[in-house]
């Protein structure tokens, strides 16, 4: 695959399948694009129909190229591309780039065509990109595999390699940065990924030391794991990167009975792992361009600490409101530095965070420059935002301020300059100046600067931790489905879970011996492998003093379970001691269609459905790690000491998080889901009072 993906992306020959002299057709843009582009390499047209195409002589067949051939374009009917690429590989041809439609995207209509050339490409070697694409582009070598218009304007390298899964999004995104200035190294379409996939273009590419930030677009991850392993990658490599992903939905999802099955639906499982990785989510093309300006052109902070410049008292309050919103610090700034900046900025200014240099800052350079200089110099500041309003008279000396502060400090500065002129916004850009278009933009994207660097320090301190994980050995039950409560408590148990003791009880007798053992007062629960919701059917009872109170229980849940479920089996019930009532949590497992086991910590014990504020990692994590999935969760307060009562022990939660995660990933393939629900969480610790575990053949 490495091998093939260079000869993609980077070729020394080109062959063209289907060549047209027609320059508006499909099979004729590619021709065009790759000599307007200057493409260095040889180029070998493909056609019968024609001797010579532009200056190139034009070949009957691939056959009869007499030399090598790193990357063809495969631009023929569907119907004869399988063929095509069995022909490239006869040749050894390493990758391909497939325009053709009307396969998987097809349904039915194209199911043959697709199984045909997905056999095509097993037989021949031949890696391909596509079907249903538009190709690539490498703006450095001026390679432009590729159909789309876009290729017919400029397109200048660029620090930023763009993957898409969607061609049209995808050309629309590329020409909206071209606009902006910021320019894309790489173009890469990968439309239906019959082989080659968004991850293992993007992992390709970010090997580029052209390179500094990678952006994309998903519609359907197909390799979660590899996507994990990427973001791990290009936080190794101090390499950002930005993707927006459309299905904000549940069809991922596989609920089948646990809460952690209803609630891990595709995005909420997508948002964790890319959060755990450090990859930057955007929620819109115009969002991702505005992540990617801060991302590309400033260094990382080293805090949260935000200091802010304004020629409008207005604007100063939008965006303390907008940081504070995302979570940033606007700091206070010192006496020291409010000293200094009363010496520079005008009487009916403002000196505090944020700071107000009023409209004289147009006629002095001098009050912005100095005024930026200082708010960054004050050790609470790590990182700034500077707005100001339409200014086209001092435009050039404006920019020449920014260019002066950029090179006088290390920490970073986002400008928010809305109706800046083109020849400005163009000096902005060659000086590498993080320009935004307006208040919001430019807090949310000095949030995702500064969000990306917590992302690599935790990353890099929690490099031993990861490496020390050791997985349990797990001696798993044959078969399928739900595993009866004891036989999963000693499983889980032995990997280090904590859970109250339980005993097992067929009669009322055995369960009156079960009490006595573990001491009043106790709990009841139906033991069904058909009843994964006991509480729904009325088959728990809590709190059960004598022995008088567990007969009549022990009646009443096995009434109960019979009455609402008449055909699940029944195995008695449950017995454990009261657990002493505490902060409910639920933990769990899921197994992801896309990412594989996913550990789940959510707030609310019973009512986890209904609050829905839970955070998802894949498995396994480490402590620490566990530990920030508390930090995400909205209701995170309620671990601290709340109305006299004492904050929840928060490293024994990570210790019952990161045991259950590496339970999941020994697990693996055979895991179908847990769910500790719930789990009391104290000053005194955490413990699992109900699970539910399932697993696969």
């Amino acid at each position: 695959m490495t091998n093939a993906l260079r000869a993609l992306l980077s070729p020394s020959s080109i062959a063209i399948l289907g060549a047209s002299n027609d320059y508006q057709k499909i099979n004729g843009r590619p021709l065009k694009a790759l000599l307007d582009k200057g493409y260095a390499g040889a180029i070998y047209p493909v056609n019968p129909k024609y001797q010579a195409i532009a200056h190139l002589r034009c070949y009957p067949s691939v056959d009869s190229i007499d030399a090598t051939v790193d990357l063809a374009i495969v631009a023929v009917p569907a119907k004869r591309v399988a063929e095509s690429i069995r022909a490239l590989g006869r040749k050894g041809v390493a990758a391909a780039v497939v325009f053709s439609s009307g396969f998987g995207e097809m349904g039915a209509a194209g199911a043959a065509l697709d199984a045909d050339l997905k056999q095509a490409i097993r037989d021949s070697g031949v890696r391909v990109l596509g079907p249903n694409c538009l190709g690539l582009i490498n703006a450095f070598d001026g390679v432009a595999a590729t159909f789309t218009q876009y290729s017919l304007g400029p397109t200048l390298p660029g620090p930023v390699a763009f993957v898409t899964q969607s061609g049209a999004l995808g050309t629309a995104t590329a020409g909206l940065a071209r606009k902006r200035g910021l320019n894309f190294g790489y173009f890469v379409n990968t439309g239906n990924e019959a082989d080659i996939r968004f991850v293992d273009a993007m992992r390709e590419i970010l090997h580029d030391p052209r390179i500094r930030a990678g952006a994309g677009y998903i519609e359907g991850l197909k390799d979660g794991p590899g996507l994990y392993a990427l973001g791990a990658t290009a936080l190794d490599a101090a390499k950002p990167l930005v993707i927006t992903k459309v299905g904000r939905t549940l069809a991922g999802a596989r609920a089948i009975a646990s809460h952690t099955g209803s609630l891990a639906g595709e995005d909420a499982v997508f948002d964790g792992v890319l959060r755990q990785v450090g990859i930057v989510r955007a929620r819109s093309d115009e969002h991702l361009l505005d992540l990617l300006e801060a991302l590309v052109n400033c260094p990382v902070p080293r805090g949260r600490g935000v200091g802010i410049v304004t020629r409008s008292g207005g604007a100063g309050a939008l965006l303390a409101d907008r940081c504070e919103e995302l979570g940033l610090d606007v700091a206070r700034l010192s006496d020291e530095t409010r000293a200094k900046l009363r010496r520079v900025v005008p009487e009916f200014g403002s000196l505090a965070n944020p700071v107000d240099i009023t409209a004289q800052g147009l006629v002095d350079p001098s009050i912005m420059r100095e005024s930026i200089k200082i708010v960054l110099a004050d050790p609470a500041v790590d990182a700034a935002i500077v707005w100001l309003a339409f200014t086209e008279k001092y435009a050039d000396m404006t920019v020449d301020i920014f260019d002066a502060v950029k090179r006088s400090t290390d920490k970073p500065f986002v400008v928010a300059w809305p109706g800046i002129a083109d020849a400005a916004q163009e000096k902005m850009r060659a000086k590498g100046i993080a320009l935004l278009r307006g208040a919001e933009p430019a807090a949310e994207a000095l949030a995702a600067l500064i969000r990306y660097g917590e992302s690599r320090r935790r990353w890099q301190q929690d490099a031993a931790a990861r490496a020390a994980i050791e997985l349990p050995a797990l001696a798993l039950p044959a078969g399928e489905g739900v595993i009866d409560t004891l036989a999963a408590a000693r499983l889980l148990a032995a990997a280090g879970v904590s859970l109250v003791p339980a005993q097992a009880a067929r009669t009322p007798e055995e369960a009156l011996a079960c009490a006595r053992a573990l001491g009043y007062p106790v709990a009841l629960k139906i033991e069904s492998p058909d009843i994964a919701h006991k509480t729904d059917i009325g088959g728990v009872r809590l709190d059960l003093a004598d022995e008088d109170a567990l007969r009549a229980a022990f009646t009443e849940i096995t009434a109960s379970a019979r009455a609402a479920l008449p055909q699940a089996r029944l195995d008695g019930v449950t017995v454990q001691p009261m657990a002493r009532a505490a902060l409910e949590l639920v933990i769990g497992l899921q197994n992801d269609a896309v990412f594989g086991p996913v550990v789940m910590v959510g707030l609310g014990g019973v009512l986890v459905e209904v609050l829905k504020d839970v955070v998802f990692r894949r498995c396994p994590v480490s402590e620490d790690e566990a530990a920030r999935m508390l930090n995400e969760l909205r209701g995170r307060a309620l671990l601290d000491a709340v109305r006299g009562r004492p904050a929840v022990d928060r490293s024994a939660v990570a210790r019952q998080i990161a045991a259950v995660s590496r339970f999941g990933a020994a697990a693996g393939k055979r895991l179908r889901e847990l769910d500790l629900n719930p789990v009391f969480a104290s000053a005194q610790g955490c413990v699992a009072v109900d699970w539910l575990l399932a697993l696969n053949e």
